[in-house]
């Protein structure tokens, strides 16, 4: 179907929206049909939301369709790497756990404005490979920062930087001691540019009619949030040699709506990766477990993007 086009003040205009009297009350049409050669054919059809897109990784461009002014979006930045935890040090005093990673920005159901045609472009965050013990007994092994989560559009500009999650690490250590010291993971900064859609209606996918305030369906559940990440958890170290300390955990994303990772538990229970841009939990002491030293990775970021006509 090609667009459709009506003359105002003596020049020809794209038509965005078309009205009809219906019982004496003007309401929006969904389709316009005009007859040609004896045939009724689509000339005109209102702009209906598209279906979400979610991108986990890698980079790359995707175009603003035909009819389209806006982006609806959900995004996270890298959660950062935890950190190991001890091995048992025997003349050091005590023992070790692991910090959480750092989590990274995000933005929850914000609405940008975009021109039909543009190229928005995009790269998605990783998150930050976790920092597990060798054979230098003790020695910190730190955790990995996760990388930043952008887009932009050719007429749009920058529309946000979220910077990633740091990873966990930690000084000192060794059987011969002292205790190490510990630092969990740092939180990402949000900049968020882009020209900002804060009121308007749309029509959204069943058909209904739809104030862009209403969308919630993001992480936080709150229209129109953006903000940093959070720092990762750090259980410090135990007295006495042997004594046992669980890993600490990741930070969480999205304004603590998506859980980090697991630290390692007490008895051995294993650390678990971030998800969605959270950190990742770090190792406990040896003596917790076979799995005690192991941390996990920070969670991938993501971008998910769907497009919309707001009036």
């Amino acid at each position: 179907m090609a667009n459709t086009y009506g003359k105002v003040s003596g020049t020809f205009e794209e038509v965005e929206n078309a009205y009809g009297k219906v019982s004496g009350v003007w309401e929006e049409a969904d389709e316009i049909y005009a007859k040609n050669s004896g045939t009724w054919e689509l000339v005109f059809a209102a702009f209906t939301a598209t279906s979400l897109t979610t991108l986990s990784s890698g980079s790359g461009t995707f175009t603003v369709p035909d009819g389209a002014n806006a982006i609806h979006i959900q995004a996270a930045a890298g959660g950062g790497g935890g950190a190991a935890g001890g091995v048992s040090y025997d003349k050091a005093g005590g023992e070790s756990s692991g910090a959480g990673g750092g989590s990274g920005a995000y933005v929850s159901d914000k609405v940008f404005t975009v021109t039909e045609g543009e190229t928005i472009t995009y790269s998605i965050g990783s998150g930050g490979a976790p920092g597990n013990q060798t054979a230098n007994y003790g020695q910190p092994k730190t955790g990995s920062a996760g990388t930043n989560s952008t887009l932009s559009g050719s007429t749009a500009g920058a529309i946000f930087t979220l910077s990633a999650g740091g990873g966990a690490s930690g000084t000192g250590g060794g059987v011969q001691g002292p205790l190490r010291t510990n630092t969990a993971g740092t939180a990402g900064a949000a900049t968020v540019g882009g020209t900002a859609v804060t009121s308007g209606n749309f029509r959204d996918l069943d058909g209904s009619t739809k104030s862009v305030t209403t969308l919630t369906s993001g992480p936080v559940g709150t229209f129109n949030q953006s903000g940093s990440g959070a720092v990762g958890a750090n259980n410090g170290n135990c007295g006495g040699d042997n004594c046992q300390i669980a890993g600490s955990n990741g930070a969480d994303s999205y304004a603590g709506n998506i859980s980090g990772g697991n630290g390692v538990g007490i008895g051995g229970p294993a650390a678990t990766a971030g998800t969605r841009g959270s950190g990742g939990g770090g190792g406990g002491a040896q003596s917790v477990g076979s799995t005690g030293t192991t941390a996990f990775a920070g969670g991938s970021g993501e971008v998910q993007y769907r497009f919309l006509r707001v009036n």
